[in-house]
């Protein structure tokens, strides 16, 4: 298992469009392992594979309230409801912004054994699916915000 280098803001990599996974072998599993210890190590509750400079459709995500997921090739099949929250990112460093994400969704996936699941979940889990997402499709949070923030020591400054 390895630390990644977290790719930053300004990275073209991070605006591109991420690849569906065909192979589901042991440089897949790697890949997810690693990127749960770059995620811990960076202290943050999701990573997907192109913040690790990885062009696929891979996330993995721990919300610290018993929800460690890896997720291969997750496509959202419901949303609904909306909420406006304070989020942030390993790739936008000082930095969050107002999102709007649906609060409730249902997404396909597979795990790293290549086994379907289906997964419905509502409110911080839902958002941070919805975001690391976002990531396989090259859009960022900031793209999405309705303000942004500069956080310097523990206080906001509206950008």
């Amino acid at each position: 298992m390895a630390i990644r280098n977290i790719r930053i803001d300004d990275d073209p990599l991070l605006r591109k469009q991420s690849r569906e996974v065909t192979k589901f072998d042991n440089r897949l599993k790697y890949l997810v392992e690693d990127m749960f210890e770059t995620m811990y190590h960076a202290e943050g509750v999701g990573l997907a594979a192109p913040q690790v400079g990885i062009l696929k459709r891979v996330i993995v995500i721990d919300d610290g309230e018993d929800n460690k997921l890896e997720m291969v090739n997750p496509v959202i099949k419901e949303m609904d409801g909306e909420e406006v929250q304070i989020e942030g990112c390993l790739s936008l460093p000082h930095k969050q912004g107002s999102v709007k994400r649906a609060t409730h969704i249902v997404v396909d996936y597979y795990d790293k054994d290549n086994n379907k699941k289906t997964l419905e979940t509502r409110d911080f889990l839902a958002r941070i699916i919805q975001h690391e997402i976002d990531h396989l499709n090259g859009i960022l949070y900031s793209d999405r915000a309705i303000e942004m923030y500069v956080v310097k020591d523990n206080e906001e400054v509206k950008e």
